[in-house]
């Protein structure tokens, strides 16, 4: 059991989260309870995975909430995609987000590995 505030994934995947919710508040009204909360609760949710699996008794459920983490990322990545494809993010923004997940995911299978070796 350790800290997920220490890890630096998990404060890189904060971040992100917080960028995305100032990112998302321009989204148009219609999307209130549709794009703008799904990719808020997306974006939390990567976060939130490695918190609860730093709660973990074992390293082997440690690395199943990562991987949970990491799946995240990759819909959050769609996601993002979809907000560019909407104009709702210019491409400096998505590029921005995007770079952002992409390390996100590169820190949880270092992470990972780290963990199984």
């Amino acid at each position: 059991m350790q800290d997920f505030r220490n890890l630096a994934v998990w404060k890189k995947a904060h971040e992100l989260t917080l960028s995305l919710y100032t990112a998302s508040a321009g989204y148009p009204q219609h999307e209130t309870f549709g794009l703008r909360s799904q990719i808020r609760r997306t974006a939390s949710n990567i976060p939130c995975r490695i918190a609860d699996g730093c709660g973990c008794s074992t390293d082997g459920e440690f690395v199943k909430f990562l991987y949970a983490a990491n799946s995240q990322a990759s819909e959050l990545e769609y996601l993002l995609i979809l907000s560019r494809d909407l104009h709702y993010f210019d491409e400096a923004a998505y590029d921005k987000h995007s770079a952002a997940v992409v390390e996100v995911r590169r820190m949880l299978m270092g992470l990972i590995r780290s963990i199984n070796s």
